[in-house]
């Protein structure tokens, strides 16, 4: 034997039997079983519902197949191929055990149907020849044995052969049906169904639903197919197209020859009504051996692909499930435990609670189904190019019905199903940690997203940008990898009130070499920060001069396409190389429009993140609006959770009191959580500097928030200096006077 991955062999079937599967399944068991049976609980304009529900949900399935299966090629597996291909194999692998679950058991409700098939044979021999048949199993049992020796022996050549004898055998006894009399007068026709006791509409879809499912009959047969991407959807499409009217037509037929209480009785309807009444039971057999053998040839795959794909733990397990036939291509091992699944259910012999089941995982495969679909329109992603094309609107209509009749059909199965999917999906991504085509997808989306809420609010941002300030900002650094502190910051801006952009500073000119630099300082950023929380986005920039640099920078749009208003530098109090780049290049900056800020970063750091410090002056009236609000927003982050402001305001003496009360008003009407406790106006003691003043006041405090003016600079790096021993220090140089204060609506 080989295994699934290494055989070589082609596929070597047409169209044909996509449709024909397809479509037997659709004109299948519950065609001829529960059909007339839902025409005559719900009537004619009931089960017009429950048809167009149905189709709600199949017609878009049959296109998204369609679509997808003409952009990539379709190997083995089907459905479970088309979705862990799109979504990754975690979620392929839980929607993919799901759908094999449901074809294995897809058997068993096929091989009871059967059994059905021969309850008129029954009745004739009690009547005939005293020999009473009680329990249908006498049936199914054997049925289903001299099935699973002839797939294992013939494999799907057998299967597919067969399907021309079934097509022959059903288009016989619908005509036969069609050509029948009517068995009750014109004016007994109730388009509405009055039968006693009858059952709720979902319940009636529920049961029904498996005649829909021939979709799902034919993506099965993918790894057998010469040109799947052709085959797959012209034979799905015309199968759903075809069934639909059929049972449009036959609604309409029963509707009008019986009543809905012989419906209701009679589980063999359609034979009372057909020319010859023993080819409905016949049709019955043919369409559930057919069905039966559709579904042992499908659900061995779809388990082969899972295997192939190294889903589960165990490699044995994987290889042993792959493996096939050298001769064939045979799924053996699958097929051998596929059947011992069908076995188990045909033993329980219930159809109905067998529908159930069935029905709740392909309406969760056919929702996964439409909703890439979905997906794969919204992404817009250039790779998706399939020759069919659907409209995004009928995957999503696919999408939503899926999901929302799935609830409606049965709460807890519907619930469980989901659960039982979940935990899948745990243990699977627990061990195997593979989200490729998740990510791939769900990255096109998001890109969408962003670039439709980024152009929406340049639009509407035609207000003044200081109502309601937040930081846009943006960091350039050379320093990246000596200190964190300028990364922190920006961390923290982002959090929550603003958005950050970090650029890493390279010198040098452009070329291939700083390129493939630039990758390589990128890839390292984002490992060195992925083990915090951050929102910040990370990017190099590659320049022959820091003055050029910072002329790049300051005209990006910046990732919110709002353009950027804040700029932050770095130095280290060692070292003030960085603060003499920073300050040569001010009147650039100043120029740009944005508020600056340096941030002198110390040996003590941050420290412990609590006390925050902001020193004001008379002559930082620009500035401290501003201080405060980078003050409060810095509390906002959960390192700083435990932190708390002071203020430090310094006045002349006489005005004292008024300064603190103009304060004490501005932060409460403000809402900035300041105690006024923490608000302190001092005059500076004469023989004693402003610096000494703030040196021995905050000392201690993890970080200390000054403001500078424009001509503070013409003294150089002076302002700067003498603040040894203190934590780090943010200066702060505001571009325009912020409004603390939220803007009230106008009576």
């Amino acid at each position: 034997m080989t295994n699934y991955k290494d055989s070589q062999i082609a596929g070597k079937f047409g169209t044909l039997p996509v449709f024909f599967t397809a479509l037997s399944t659709i004109l299948g068991a519950i065609l001829f079983l529960r059909f007339g049976w839902a025409v005559g609980q719900l009537g004619f304009l009931g089960v017009m519902g429950v048809i167009v529900l149905g189709h709600l949900v199949t017609v878009p399935t049959a296109m998204s197949v369609a679509e997808i299966a003409t952009n990539q090629k379709v190997r083995g597996g089907g459905a479970y191929f088309i979705i862990s291909r799109s979504f990754g194999l975690n979620i392929g692998a839980a929607v993919g055990i799901a759908l094999y679950l449901s074809q294995a058991i897809s058997i068993a409700f096929y091989v009871i149907a059967l059994g059905q098939a021969f309850l008129p044979f029954f009745d004739w021999l009690s009547v005939n020849y005293g020999i009473v048949i009680s329990d249908i199993r006498f049936i199914n049992v054997p049925v289903m044995i001299l099935l699973s020796l002839l797939m294992l022996s013939k494999g799907a050549n057998i299967g597919v052969k067969a399907l021309y004898g079934v097509v022959v055998i059903l288009f016989s006894s619908l005509v036969c049906f069609f050509m029948g009399s009517p068995q009750i007068d014109p004016s007994e026709v109730s388009l509405v169904a009055h039968v006693p006791n009858n059952e709720s509409f979902f319940y009636v879809f529920t049961i029904v639903f498996p005649a829909f499912t021939g979709l799902a009959a034919g993506l099965g047969l993918s790894g057998d197919l010469k040109k799947p991407e052709k085959s797959i959807p012209r034979g799905t499409i015309w199968a759903t197209v075809v069934g639909l009217l059929i049972y449009v037509a036959i609604a309409v037929k029963l509707t009008y020859s019986v009543s809905p209480e012989q419906m209701v009785s009679d589980e063999l309807i359609m034979s009372r009504v057909a020319i010859w009444g023993p080819i409905i039971p016949i049709g019955l057999a043919a369409a559930s051996l057919s069905s039966a053998l559709g579904s042992i040839m499908i659900a061995p795959r779809t388990l082969q692909a899972i295997g192939a794909d190294g889903i589960f733990s165990n490699k044995k397990v994987n290889d042993w499930v792959s493996r096939c036939r050298p001769s064939d291509n045979e799924p053996i091992n699958a097929s051998y435990l596929t059947i011992s699944i069908a076995m188990f259910f045909v033993l329980i012999g219930d159809v109905n609670f067998v529908a159930e089941i069935i029905s709740m995982f392909f309406m969760i495969t056919y929702g996964t189904i439409c909703l890439i679909s979905f997906l794969e329109h919204f992404a817009a992603d250039p790779a998706y190019r399939p020759t069919f094309r659907s409209h995004w609107l009928i995957s999503l209509v696919g999408t939503v019905a899926s999901f929302w009749v799935m609830f409606q059909m049965n709460l807890p199965y519907a619930s469980l199903s989901l659960l039982f999917m979940g935990i899948i999906y745990y243990i699977i991504t627990h061990n195997k940690n593979e989200k490729k085509g998740f990510n791939k997808l769900f990255r096109g989306v998001i890109f969408q997203i962003s670039r439709e809420l980024q152009v929406f609010a340049q639009r509407a941002d035609r207000g003044s940008r200081e109502e309601g300030w937040r930081p846009f900002a943006i960091c350039i650094s050379s320093d990246t990898f000596k200190r964190r502190g300028a990364y922190d910051f920006m961390r923290w801006l982002s959090y929550k009130y603003g958005s950050g952009t970090y650029i890493h500073y390279i010198k040098g000119l452009l070329n291939e070499e700083t390129r493939q630099e630039s990758q390589e300082v990128l890839q390292r950023l984002l490992k060195l920060t992925s083990v915090v929380k951050s929102r910040v986005y990370l990017d190099t920039i590659i320049s022959p001069s820091y003055t050029s640099a910072i002329a790049q920078v300051v005209q990006l749009s910046g990732i919110t396409g709002r353009g950027n208003n804040l700029i932050l530098f770095e130095y280290s109090r060692s070292s003030i190389e960085n603060l003499h780049d920073t300050l040569s290049n001010y009147e650039l900056m100043v120029s740009s429009g944005f508020d600056i800020c340096i941030l002198n970063s110390s040996y003590k750091g941050f420290g412990s993140k609590r006390e925050i410090h902001i020193w004001m002056s008379p002559e930082d009236y620009q500035n401290a609006n501003l201080m405060i609000l980078l003050g409060y927003i810095l509390l906002g982050h959960k390192d700083w959770h435990k932190g708390f402001i002071k203020i430090f305001s310094i006045a002349s003496r006489g005005k004292k009191e008024i300064e603190r009360e103009l304060l004490v008003k501005q932060i409460k009407e403000g809402r900035i959580p300041i105690h006024p406790s923490n608000v302190e106006i001092l005059t500076i003691p004469e023989g004693e500097s402003r610096k000494e003043m703030i040196r021995h006041r905050s000392m201690d405090a993890d970080l200390t928030i000054l403001g500078f003016m424009p001509n503070d600079l013409t003294k150089g790096v002076e302002k700067f200096e003498g603040y040894d021993d203190m934590g780090n220090i943010l200066f702060v140089g505001a571009h325009h006077e912020k409004v603390i204060m939220a803007p009230l609506d106008e009576d």
